[in-house]
Protein backbone atom coordinates (compact mmCIF):
# COMPACT_ATOMS: atom_id res chain seq x y z
CA UNK A 1 0.00 0.00 0.00
CA UNK A 2 1.21 3.47 -0.85
CA UNK A 3 1.68 6.14 1.81
CA UNK A 4 3.10 6.43 5.30
CA UNK A 5 4.00 3.41 7.44
CA UNK A 6 5.29 3.39 11.02
CA UNK A 7 8.80 1.94 11.36
CA UNK A 8 9.39 2.69 15.03
CA UNK A 9 8.02 5.00 17.70
CA UNK A 10 9.17 8.23 16.07
CA UNK A 11 9.99 7.35 12.47
CA UNK A 12 7.60 7.13 9.54
CA UNK A 13 8.44 5.36 6.32
CA UNK A 14 7.25 7.14 3.18
CA UNK A 15 6.40 4.84 0.32
CA UNK A 16 6.59 6.81 -2.91
CA UNK A 17 6.14 3.89 -5.26
CA UNK A 18 3.12 4.44 -7.46
CA UNK A 19 0.31 1.95 -7.28
CA UNK A 20 -2.04 1.08 -10.14
CA UNK A 21 -5.02 3.45 -10.22
CA UNK A 22 -7.52 0.59 -10.03
CA UNK A 23 -6.29 -0.49 -6.57
CA UNK A 24 -5.58 2.95 -5.15
CA UNK A 25 -8.18 4.20 -2.68
CA UNK A 26 -6.41 7.37 -1.50
CA UNK A 27 -7.37 10.80 -2.76
CA UNK A 28 -3.78 11.71 -3.60
CA UNK A 29 -2.95 8.46 -5.43
CA UNK A 30 -1.94 10.21 -8.62
CA UNK A 31 0.44 12.47 -6.71
CA UNK A 32 4.07 12.47 -7.82
CA UNK A 33 6.86 11.90 -5.31
CA UNK A 34 7.75 15.59 -5.45
CA UNK A 35 4.14 16.67 -4.88
CA UNK A 36 3.79 14.24 -1.97
CA UNK A 37 6.97 15.56 -0.34
CA UNK A 38 5.86 19.19 -0.83
CA UNK A 39 2.47 18.34 0.71
CA UNK A 40 4.14 16.71 3.73
CA UNK A 41 6.39 19.75 4.17
CA UNK A 42 3.38 22.06 4.19
CA UNK A 43 1.38 19.83 6.60
CA UNK A 44 4.02 19.48 9.35
CA UNK A 45 5.58 22.37 11.29
CA UNK A 46 8.88 20.46 11.70
CA UNK A 47 9.80 17.60 9.40
CA UNK A 48 13.09 15.80 8.81
CA UNK A 49 13.83 13.87 5.64
CA UNK A 50 16.49 11.26 6.21
CA UNK A 51 18.19 8.30 4.64
CA UNK A 52 17.65 4.93 6.31
CA UNK A 53 19.81 4.57 9.45
CA UNK A 54 21.16 8.13 9.33
CA UNK A 55 23.17 9.12 12.41
CA UNK A 56 22.86 12.83 11.55
CA UNK A 57 19.08 12.50 11.68
CA UNK A 58 19.38 10.91 15.11
CA UNK A 59 21.36 13.93 16.35
CA UNK A 60 18.79 16.31 14.81
CA UNK A 61 15.94 14.50 16.55
CA UNK A 62 17.79 14.54 19.89
CA UNK A 63 18.53 18.27 19.62
CA UNK A 64 14.89 19.08 18.83
CA UNK A 65 13.62 16.69 21.56
CA UNK A 66 15.87 18.42 24.10
CA UNK A 67 14.14 21.68 23.22
CA UNK A 68 10.72 20.00 23.47
CA UNK A 69 9.90 19.42 19.79
CA UNK A 70 9.19 16.02 18.29
CA UNK A 71 9.50 16.35 14.51
CA UNK A 72 7.95 14.14 11.90
CA UNK A 73 10.73 12.01 10.43
CA UNK A 74 10.45 10.58 6.93
CA UNK A 75 13.00 8.02 5.79
CA UNK A 76 13.64 8.04 2.07
CA UNK A 77 15.29 5.45 -0.13
CA UNK A 78 18.03 6.55 -2.51
CA UNK A 79 15.62 6.69 -5.48
CA UNK A 80 13.19 8.90 -3.50
CA UNK A 81 15.80 11.44 -2.45
CA UNK A 82 15.88 13.08 -5.90
CA UNK A 83 12.34 14.40 -5.30
CA UNK A 84 13.43 16.39 -2.23
CA UNK A 85 13.85 20.15 -2.69
CA UNK A 86 17.56 20.94 -2.20
CA UNK A 87 18.63 22.94 0.85
CA UNK A 88 19.53 26.54 -0.03
CA UNK A 89 23.14 26.74 -1.21
CA UNK A 90 23.84 23.09 -0.43
CA UNK A 91 24.93 20.24 -2.64
CA UNK A 92 24.10 17.41 -0.26
CA UNK A 93 20.63 16.00 0.29
CA UNK A 94 19.27 14.34 3.46
CA UNK A 95 19.16 14.77 6.25
CA UNK A 96 17.18 17.93 5.63
CA UNK A 97 15.01 19.66 8.19
CA UNK A 98 12.10 21.90 7.27
CA UNK A 99 10.63 24.33 9.78
CA UNK A 100 7.39 26.04 8.86
CA UNK A 101 7.68 24.85 5.26
CA UNK A 102 11.16 26.36 4.82
CA UNK A 103 14.27 24.27 4.39
CA UNK A 104 16.72 24.98 7.20
CA UNK A 105 19.29 22.59 5.73
CA UNK A 106 21.21 19.80 7.41
CA UNK A 107 22.58 19.20 10.88
CA UNK A 108 25.17 22.01 10.70
CA UNK A 109 22.50 24.55 9.77
CA UNK A 110 20.18 23.36 12.54
CA UNK A 111 22.96 23.56 15.15
CA UNK A 112 24.00 27.01 13.88
CA UNK A 113 20.40 28.20 14.16
CA UNK A 114 20.27 26.85 17.73
CA UNK A 115 23.59 28.40 18.78
CA UNK A 116 22.59 31.78 17.35
CA UNK A 117 19.43 31.73 19.48
CA UNK A 118 17.14 31.79 16.45
CA UNK A 119 15.85 28.20 16.61
CA UNK A 120 13.46 28.45 19.57
CA UNK A 121 11.71 31.64 18.34
CA UNK A 122 11.32 30.05 14.91
CA UNK A 123 9.81 26.89 16.42
CA UNK A 124 7.43 29.01 18.49
CA UNK A 125 6.47 31.03 15.40
CA UNK A 126 5.42 27.90 13.46
CA UNK A 127 3.53 26.41 16.41
CA UNK A 128 5.92 23.51 17.06
CA UNK A 129 6.84 24.76 20.52
CA UNK A 130 4.97 26.59 23.25
CA UNK A 131 6.84 28.70 25.78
Amino acid sequence: MQGLRHCSNDVLRLDLTPTPPSTNLSIDGEESAEAKINRLISEHPVIIFSRNSCCMCHVMKKLLATIGVHPTVIELDDHEIAALPPPPGAISRPPSVFIGGTCVGGLESLVALHLSGELVPRLVEVGALWV
